[in-house]
């Protein structure tokens, strides 16, 4: 047996875990009509199979009508879930993972205006920031049914044969009765301590009267909400001790902080940029108070963060779940010595920055996640070897090259610079945002691994390119900024590249115009900023920075907001004109004739980019397929089988911003289902 601290098996009441590493609950907004399906199942199996000791489905499971999801969450408030909760327990089980969920009743962190339109109810009157929503104080009946329709989805998880139950406390109805800033009731459920916990343990004894002593129950919660006027470290450790002395639970999984507001949430589960594990060190003094079995996650990327955290004895279970996002099959390469191969998480938190949009959990650079039945993790094997020519070495080409030579084709690639990376390099020049270059880095390793051959500063031509007679090219050249946009004075202005890559210089005072919303414009303002100067963001966005989503946007707040800067929304840059040695921009409304103009040393664009595309169409007569993609077999995971051309000499693709202005996912999920099948 493996001497590694992560491997040795874990046991939990009658449950032995075969390691120490867990998929905490989290809601990846798969489900269709409220149910796991197929989908659903999909993703979890693959954990399962992998190794994982316990996937924890479904964050936040809605236990009552009154409680409406946000971002599609399970229902298991309706007994038709009790069949598909089963076939994905029994599945994972089939693979050696124990299954639990996650329960809860959101409280105030919903919405009246979703589902069924009924009232948001909370143990006070106040809002929460995030979702925005009015609540109803809670009456005595509120309590009565809320605490029935608790035991009611217990019941019906352990008739669907999971392992066991976690209760969601944080930021939801059961903390929202703990804290004193969203409880205002009288006693017998608000003012002392005892009284703002009556609620969860009302819950948690009409759960075991259902379920009975044998099934697993845990709770998830803050042992300090680090909230002024809020529950604190000291009250966090009574609650704590409480919970274990009820005789209710079998397990604490311990977090920090609150999530009421973005910036909130994004510290209570750190994004790229941010300290890694920043609440084990808490998580361990819950564990070393209570003596008492204790899961954490947040922002344990790595396995020697993880290894740390159980050598040391902070942790009895260690969840690493968006580091599963990124690579379903941790386990089984840690258990194969195999954890240089490890797609590592880079902590971009695309996965939950889009299902707080409404969209599914997606990993930035694994587009297999969530996508298991028709993009699974596995390449396989071509049945015939071919000769493959990549142009571009951008996240795009590099995918290309790692899928073909996955498949065992002859794989060579031209990057006109001299490293590889493309506009990922360029994000990564931001210290916050250096983790990127592990998108670049693993598949750089990936590829020598499979002997991709590399030519550098080869500024690729069509003569180039027919000389490694390839069976298919793909070209992967990425695009260069579009910034001529204004009616008069684009000669004036540069991009947000030119800040990026240091070849333009910050001046005194600057202008951002941000058409495109994506992080080149908040990265190119920061560094202006934090020269000293001052920064205006304009958008004709109502908006600003849309497609940064929340939890991104954070840390572009909490330091342009230190600084120098204004942000300024609905209005659109017209043009500049030369003012002595200034710049007078112009600023126009979509919403009516009106004008707005300032005087400032620089004006940076940032309005995406345009193909770099002459190669394609200077190759594109002389393939097979003339350029045409097969989208119907594109979209479902089918071959590509176009031939238009016969006299062509191969097939061509192009890829990313090759194509179009998209994001790194999009490039990266462009070359896997398209060269997969080659």
């Amino acid at each position: 047996m493996s001497n590694d601290p992560l491997l040795q098996p874990y046991r939990l009441k009658h449950l032995t875990l075969r390691n120490r590493i867990l998929i905490t609950s989290h809601e990846p907004a798969y489900p269709e009509d409220g149910m796991p399906k197929d989908r659903y199942r999909a993703y979890h199996v693959e954990r399962a199979k992998a190794g994982v000791a316990l996937t924890m489905t479904a964050g936040s499971a809605s236990v009552s009508r009154d409680s409406p999801p946000v971002f599609n969450n399970v229902l298991v408030w309706k007994d038709e879930v009790v069949g598909w909760m089963k076939k994905l327990a029994d599945e994972c089980h089939d693979h050696g993972a124990a299954v639990m969920i996650q329960l809860t009743h959101l409280g105030r962190r919903t919405r009246w205006d979703k589902g069924d339109w009924l009232p948001v109810v909370a143990p006070s009157h106040e809002r929460e920031a995030a979702h925005r929503a009015f609540p109803k104080r809670m009456e005595e009946w509120d309590i009565a049914r809320i605490v029935g329709d608790f035991a009611d989805a217990a019941e019906r998880m352990k008739a669907a044969g999971l392992d066991g139950i976690e209760l969601e406390a944080y930021g939801h109805l059961l903390e929202q009765f703990w804290s004193p800033l969203t409880n205002d009731l009288e006693a017998p459920w608000g003012g002392s301590l005892e009284n703002r916990l009556r609620f969860t343990f009302e819950v948690l004894g009409a759960i075991r009267k259902r379920v009975g002593p044998d099934f697993i129950v845990g709770v998830r919660y803050t042992g300090d909400q680090d909230l002024t006027g809020g529950m604190g470290a000291a009250e966090g450790l009574e609650v704590s001790r409480r919970l274990k002395e009820s005789g209710l639970i079998d397990f604490l999984n311990v977090v920090k902080g609150h999530i009421d507001t973005d910036p909130g949430l994004t510290d209570l589960i750190p994004i790229q940029g941010m300290r890694s594990a920043p609440h084990l060190d808490f998580a361990g003094e819950i564990r070393a108070a209570t003596g008492f079995p204790t899961f954490h996650a947040a922002r344990i990327p790595d396995v020697a963060t993880a290894r740390h955290a159980i050598a040391s004895g902070k942790l009895d279970m260690v969840g690493m779940t968006r580091a599963h996002l990124a690579d379903p099959h941790l386990v089984r390469k840690i258990v194969e010595g195999r954890e240089d191969d490890i797609r590592p998480c880079v902590g971009a938190n695309y996965c939950l920055d889009r299902i707080y949009q409404g969209g599914m959990a997606l990993c930035l650079h694994n587009p297999s996640s969530g996508r298991e039945i028709e993009q699974p993790h596995e390449i396989a094997p071509a049945p015939v070897k071919k000769r493959i020519t990549v142009v571009g070495a951008g996240p795009a080409g590099l995918e290309a090259a790692r899928v073909a030579g996955s498949r065992g084709h002859a794989v060579t690639v031209f990057e006109a610079a001299s490293e590889a990376g493309g506009q990922v390099r360029l994000t990564a020049r931001q210290e916050r945002r250096r983790e990127m270059m592990s998108i670049v880095g693993w598949r750089l390793d990936q590829c020598e691994k499979l002997g991709v051959k590399f030519h550098f500063n080869s500024f690729a031509d069509a003569e180039a390119v027919l000389a490694t007679e390839p069976d298919a090219v793909i070209v992967a050249t990425g695009g260069l900024p579009h910034t001529e946009v204004l009616e008069e004075g684009n000669d004036l202005v540069c991009s947000a590249w030119d800040i990026l890559s240091g070849d333009v210089k910050p001046a005194a005072s600057a202008l951002v115009f941000d058409d495109a919303g994506d992080h080149a414009g908040l990265q190119a303002a920061d560094l202006i900023a934090a020269t000293g100067a001052a920064v205006e963001i304009v958008t004709p966005d109502r908006s600003f920075a849309p497609e940064v989503m929340a939890m991104n946007l954070v840390p572009y707040m909490r330091s342009l907001q230190a600084r120098d800067a204004t942000f300024t929304v609905t209005w659109r840059l017209k043009s500049v004109r030369r003012e002595g040695n200034r710049l007078r921009a112009v600023l126009g409304s979509d919403y009516g004739p009106v004008l707005r103009d300032r005087l400032v040393d620089q004006v940076v664009v940032n309005h995406g980019t345009r193909p770099l595309d002459d190669l394609y169409f200077e190759l594109k007569p002389l393939s097979t397929n003339l350029g045409e993609v097969d989208y119907d077999a594109l979209a479902t995971g089918g071959s590509q089988g176009r031939l238009v051309n016969p006299e062509g000499r191969f097939r061509l693709y192009r890829i990313g911003d090759a194509v179009a202005a998209r994001n790194t996912h999009a490039a990266i999920y462009d070359a896997l289902r398209l060269v997969r099948d080659l």
